[in-house]
């Protein structure tokens, strides 16, 4: 009788530590699937003044939405194409 309650304790502290293993799986999974998901790609252009080339969400525009002129800073900006 005392081993099969020895048992039945081992047991049901299996039965814990599992759970608790398959939960802090499902917590850690979503995680890394954020960090695998891929971006879409961005366009690419080049600063007038180094050529450098940047995506235009990070490049700075001037001139009109025809025809515009990117910069990678203010700097470059200020001294204008090469």
């Amino acid at each position: 009788m005392k081993y099969l309650l020895v048992l039945l304790v081992v047991v049901i502290a299996v039965g814990i530590w599992r759970s608790n293993r398959r939960r802090a799986e499902q917590v850690a999974r979503p995680a890394a699937q954020r960090e695998t998901r891929l971006q879409p790609p961005q366009d690419m252009v080049a600063c007038a003044r180094c050529g450098l080339h940047l995506p235009r969400s990070d490049a700075l525009a001037l001139g009109g939405p025809a025809q515009p002129t990117y910069y990678c800073c203010a700097e470059h900006r200020a001294q204008g194409p090469a």
